[in-house]
């Protein structure tokens, strides 16, 4: 009788053993599964991210070639507005730049 008691607690270890291995199995199951979902949603926030911070670059990349640009033309025209007014200065300030970079250029 106690030969038979203590092989039923044997075949109880034992099944609750492999109860433990099924559930222990289980649980590394969920948790990679949640592990690849949280690097999933983790991939999407980064790239989402990624792309505002690109989006918002390009906005100020164009905005500061849109400010060089006016600034471009207002220069060109402040300087055509200056040849208008005083056009014999204004070849006689250039006759001078050429002669002072042609001696420069000679040496």
């Amino acid at each position: 009788m106690e030969a038979k008691s203590a092989q039923n607690d044997y075949n109880r270890v034992k099944d609750d053993l492999q109860a433990l291995r099924e559930d222990l199995a289980k649980l590394t199951k969920a948790v990679a599964d949640g592990q690849k979902h949280n690097i999933s949603s983790l991939r999407d926030e980064v790239l989402r991210e990624s792309r505002e911070a690109l989006d918002h670059v390009r906005k100020r990349g164009d905005e500061a070639v849109n400010r060089a640009r006016e600034a471009g033309s207002k220069a060109v025209h402040d300087v055509e507005h200056q040849i208008e007014e005083r056009p014999f200065l204004s070849i006689l300030i250039m006759f001078l730049a050429g002669i002072l970079v042609g001696r420069l250029l000679d040496r």
